[in-house]
């Protein structure tokens, strides 16, 4: 029988469907463990997962995209590689993102997304969500059945986030079109590197963000993209325009996959348990708890990576500079001792709003109150609008065997398709 710690994680099929028994192990082995293929430590332990995430002075996000894909530009040597890594910065892969920067160049960059992410604005973009999500189900309610994703979560997170940053109404239906089918980067051979900086999505988004912000410079007006175009760093200096755009279009895509992952196993779990439909229909102040827990056992990043910067210790592992660290959040929020039976979803579970699955420390995912709003907001419009919502049978099997497609991506953890049945709920006045 094969140990399941010889499994290649990056490139296994079944591993990519169902990661859990395959991190599960890992963590029985040892919370920090060397898998064999591709010289990557697997930290598959909560407590460790959140000390690596606290420690940017020993471990950098220049590779936290990809891992070990494509191999470091350089070769690591001595005990402390800080300089080498800022010397191939420019060689790492959408090294210009938020995502892969250290500071101080990421407290700069962060700051500027902090400006736009104001508590105004975050409320008056609630509100558009509202009629948003009344819009998307008004599109096939009366079908009572539908493919999730592409008829609700994927226009509806495009969208949110286009209202968020402004972009102009006549311009949103492209935004729809272009990014509301995207699939899933993160496999070796299409990883999210190359969807970055080839025409998925970053490339496009990244010119027609220019083209606004440049345009408001020129002609400012009173709306959203103005207030981006002019935005400033706390120091008062004037960011280039490219360094307006990049937090911006970032945000964009990043938004999107992990809003619309989050949602389809949201519904995916209310679907499959009727009883908890009636829960919170009942009281829709357990939502938020709800959400928590979706994003803790199936949090929609399975995996993100670090560099190590310096010869350290993690646990009782010794860790030489120049190691690459995957930081398994799906496991970690999977960490028996942290969260008691943690395979299972329980609405009252104390401890759930410690999930990591926004990450922690510099690089907690600065969309997350978004995401969290969108969650309420879906899971309120459809329990107002729907009634029996059940798995559509004919497309993932009985209850007794279902099957379930997922993406099949080393980086991210979401269906690739949801099918559901329901009665539509008459309208009240």
């Amino acid at each position: 029988m094969t140990d399941l710690a010889e499994v290649d994680y990056f490139t296994d099929p079944a591993v990519t469907q169902n990661p859990y028994p395959y991190l599960d192990h890992l963590r029985s082995r040892n919370p920090v463990f060397r898998e064999p293929h591709h010289d990557v430590v697997a930290v598959t332990g909560y407590q460790e997962v959140v000390e690596v995430f606290r420690d940017p002075a020993t471990f950098s996000a220049a590779i936290s995209i990809g891992g070990p894909f494509p191999p470091l530009p350089f070769e690591p040597a001595g005990d402390d590689i800080s300089a080498q890594i800022e010397q191939h910065r420019h060689l790492f892969r959408i090294s210009e993102h938020m995502v892969t920067m250290d500071p101080p160049d990421h407290t700069r960059t962060r700051a500027l997304l902090s400006r736009l992410l104001t508590p105004k604005r975050l409320k008056e973009n609630e509100d558009f969500m509202w009629q948003l999500a009344d819009h998307q189900l008004d599109e096939f309610l009366a079908k009572g059945r539908c493919e999730f994703l592409t008829d609700y979560a994927k226009p509806f997170a495009t969208l949110v986030i286009a209202d968020l940053l402004g972009v102009p109404d006549a311009d949103r239906d492209e935004f729809r079109a272009r990014l509301a089918g995207q699939t899933t980067p993160g496999t070796i051979e299409g990883s999210m590197y190359e969807q970055a900086t080839g025409t998925n999505p970053l490339e496009w988004l990244d010119e027609t963000f220019s083209t606004y912000i440049a345009d408001r410079r020129a002609h400012p007006r009173t709306d959203i993209l103005t207030t981006l175009a002019t935005t400033k760093y706390p120091d008062g200096s004037t960011p280039e325009l490219i360094e307006l755009v990049r937090p911006a279009t970032f945000l964009f895509a990043a938004g999107q996959e992990t809003v619309t992952k989050l949602l389809s196993a949201a519904i995916r779990v209310l679907a499959e348990q009727p009883d908890l439909q009636e829960t919170l229909r009942a009281d829709r102040s357990l939502i938020g708890a709800f959400m928590e827990e979706a994003l803790r056992t199936e949090s929609p990043t399975k995996v993100d990576f670090r560099l190590a910067r310096k010869t350290t210790r993690l646990g009782d592992v010794d860790i030489p500079a120049g190691t690459v660290i995957m930081l398994c959040l799906g496991a970690a929020n999977r960490d028996p001792r942290k969260f008691e039976d943690p395979d299972e979803f329980r609405l009252d579970r104390r401890n759930a709003r410690e999930h990591i699955a926004f990450g922690r420390g510099i690089h907690t995912c600065a969309g997350a109150p978004l995401a969290r709003v969108e969650g309420k907001v879906t899971l309120n419009r459809v329990l107002d609008r729907f009634h029996d919502i059940a798995i559509d049978d004919s497309i993932h099997g009985p209850a007794d065997a279902r099957t379930y497609d997922y993406e099949p991506t080393f980086l991210l953890r979401g269906l690739r398709n949801l099918n559901i049945t329901f009665a539509p709920t008459a309208p009240t006045h």
